[in-house]
């Protein structure tokens, strides 16, 4: 049987996002921000997986580490038959020792992000096709179109033979603790979540113009609500950028409310409290912040990136007046469905299939 290791890397904060936390320091012990972040969506993927194979049978464990140095140690310790790296981080030559080191596990780089997305990150696409050129190192994106994406570029740099032993699809799982069902009391004021690392293709600052006009025409008082602990790939703009536009707004009627990155239970009970949710990205693998939302029984608006929410909650991510339609038909629809069934069933969907291919990829006696 399978034995995974799934290793993590500690997430350090920059000092931009010191920055934007303003006065707020990890020295103050009333901080919630430590010099490594408490949360992350990556860390909550990696664990909903980890605790979905161990209930079918399938020993894993995760574990958090600072840097390349300290895998061997980790490996040494649990051997395992399979170490899943989460995300891009280990530089590929440090896979020529570690497979001497170990030259019976099998080592996969799990991808949690769209080409798109990728392309914003300089070393994605080199580091990729480098991981292969080692035997025991195998690719494995958590979104089906970018395993399709994968599968063609590998073969067009090594073989179509390599691109079907190398490159496998292992998406996400969430765990759902409990659904609850939500009655909505008619208030004066909107909160809305457009939660999030801050990045360009998050879309941040269209769905807060969104958020806005949907307010003015119903004559609600808002509260839009974000993070402001990670902010990645020039996602400083975009939030400089929306600060400035609410600066700009009456601050009677219109506010931002900025949030750190709190643990994920937490952020749970933060997601209660809000009317409606926005994550109409231009890209997205799976967005762990929808179903969040959905998992709480809050509405939510998504662009069709999010594939596995039913289209009904979808909104054209580059027209504004689009986001406020959509917002308008689910907002009414989860008046009447009370709950968010259409989405969670679309969840259980997810959930399922993606316990299906994980106990097939890895049920096997080792």
């Amino acid at each position: 049987m399978a034995k995974l290791l799934f290793i993590l890397k500690k997430r350090e904060m920059t000092y931009e996002e010191d920055k934007v936390l303003n006065n707020v320091t990890p020295e103050n012990p009333n901080c919630p921000y430590f010099k490594y972040c408490m949360s992350s969506g990556l860390r909550n993927s990696a664990s909903f997986v980890v605790e979905m194979l161990n209930e079918n049978g399938i020993e894993a464990k995760l574990v958090e580490v600072v840097d390349n140095n300290c895998i061997d140690r980790e490996v040494t310790e649990y051997r395992p038959t399979h170490v899943i790296i989460e995300a891009f981080w280990v530089v590929p030559e440090k896979f020529g020792v570690l497979s001497k080191l170990h030259p019976k596990v099998q080592w996969i780089i799990r991808n949690h992000s769209e080409l798109p997305f990728l392309a914003n990150e300089g070393i994605a696409i080199d580091w990729s096709l480098e991981y292969l050129k080692y035997k025991n190192v195998s690719i494995a994106p958590n979104s089906y179109k970018t395993y399709l994406d994968t599968v063609e570029m590998v073969a067009a740099t090594y073989s179509p033979l390599q691109a079907e032993l190398r490159i496998m699809y292992l998406p996400n799982y969430y765990k759902i603790k409990k659904p609850i069902r939500r009655d909505f009391k008619k208030s004066d004021t909107l909160n809305i979540g457009c939660f999030g690392a801050v990045r360009p293709l998050k879309n941040h600052l269209l769905q807060a113009v969104a958020a806005v006009e949907y307010a003015r025409k119903y004559s609600k008082k808002l509260k839009f609500h974000i993070n402001v602990a990670r902010i990645e790939d020039n996602g400083n703009n975009p939030l400089k950028n929306i600060r400035s536009f609410f600066k700009h707004l009456p601050s009677n009627q219109y506010e931002l409310v900025e949030h750190g990155w709190l643990e994920h239970d937490d952020f749970l009970k933060l997601v209660t409290k809000m009317d409606i949710g926005l994550q109409a990205s231009f890209t997205e693998s799976f967005n762990i912040v929808s179903a969040d939302f959905v998992s709480q029984g809050v509405p939510i608006v998504v662009s069709e990136e999010i594939e596995w929410i039913p289209s009904q909650f979808y909104a054209k991510h580059t027209r504004g007046k689009d986001i406020v339609e959509t917002m308008e038909k689910v907002l009414f629809g989860f008046h009447f469905w009370h709950k968010a069934w259409f989405a969670l069933r679309g969840l259980y969907k997810y959930n399922r299939k993606s316990v299906k291919i994980w106990t097939e990829t890895f049920g096997l006696d080792y």
